[in-house]
């Protein structure tokens, strides 16, 4: 295939490969995050944009990927970029005002479906929903389980919303409050929670991959447990007997997370790891 210079710079590999170079400087993902971008404008997969490699993209459609990869550069994230991100193999919609779902935060579903029957009512309650991850995750594997989610942020809740209309999950009641403010007088079987737990140091040092997220959703105080002290202090009096709580945290958090859960009456203590070894969630059980 012949193409003039100025032609070749607009097919679709050799955009790849320049912007790609042109963002390694700022993102450890550059290649990854180029190609959802590209992919994004064209409407195509990864795998089709690789296929495709020597179709031409059109001027316009070329402006466009250049101008999102420069806001990359700036430090927006891709999610908020293209307007969702894939978690638990639902696609999301996601905003400034919504925590961007951490493939880590699989995990703390892994655990909720590990406590949650799967044909049998239960009552399921996720802390902090923000764009609802947790939430309707849950409630599209179990769909006898009334699944209520909690949000200060009226702007998430709002988001959350929108993702479970668009999904039809029909079970799952939407509450605006601290934690468990909104819950007030009810129990359940299983409570999950992905609150803030990055310290203040942390949030220093990473302000310029967190500066475009909700800083309430990622700010946990001194040492990050400021939220996971306050919720395993209050759950209990929200927990039928034998009910569970996970907790999602730092890396460097687990231990404390366990002493926290074992000083508030839990047993059966239980830390899941990440892909790195590294303790991320940690589940207890109210004694009963």
């Amino acid at each position: 295939m012949h193409t003039d210079p100025d032609t070749s710079e607009l097919m679709i590999d050799s955009l790849l490969r320049r912007c790609t170079t042109e963002l390694k400087g700022n993102s450890p993902s550059a290649r990854l995050d180029v190609e959802l971008l590209l992919g994004h404008i064209l409407r195509k997969t990864r795998v089709e944009l690789i296929s495709a490699g020597k179709d031409l993209v059109t001027p316009a459609s070329a402006a466009l990927f250049t101008n999102l990869v420069h806001r990359r550069q700036a430090g927006i994230p891709v999610a908020q970029l293209v307007g969702s991100r894939e978690f638990w193999s639902l696609n999301l919609t996601v905003t400034a005002e919504t925590l961007i779902p951490r493939p880590e935060t699989e995990i703390l579903v892994e655990c909720a479906l590990t406590h949650i029957p799967k044909d049998q009512p239960a009552d399921f309650l996720d802390l902090g929903t923000g764009c609802g991850a947790v939430a309707l995750a849950v409630a599209s594997e179990r769909p006898n389980t009334h699944v209520t989610a909690t949000d200060i942020s009226d702007q998430a809740l709002t988001i959350a919303q929108y993702n479970a209309a668009a999904l039809g999950l029909n079970h799952v009641e939407l509450q605006c409050g601290s934690w468990l403010q909104p819950v007030a007088g009810r129990k359940f079987s299983m409570i999950a929670a992905n609150p803030p737990y990055v310290s203040n140091m942390e949030y220093i040092a990473h302000h310029f991959e967190l500066q475009h997220e909700p800083a309430l959703a990622l700010k946990g105080g001194e040492d990050g447990l400021d939220c996971i002290k306050h919720i395993i202090t209050a759950a209990p009096k929200h927990l039928f007997k034998d009910g569970w709580l996970a907790i999602e945290h730092g890396y460097r958090q687990g231990s404390a997370v366990e002493i926290l859960l074992r000083e508030a009456g839990f047993r059966s203590i239980f830390a899941y790891s990440d892909l790195q070894g590294h303790a991320r969630v940690t589940e207890g059980k109210l004694s009963g």
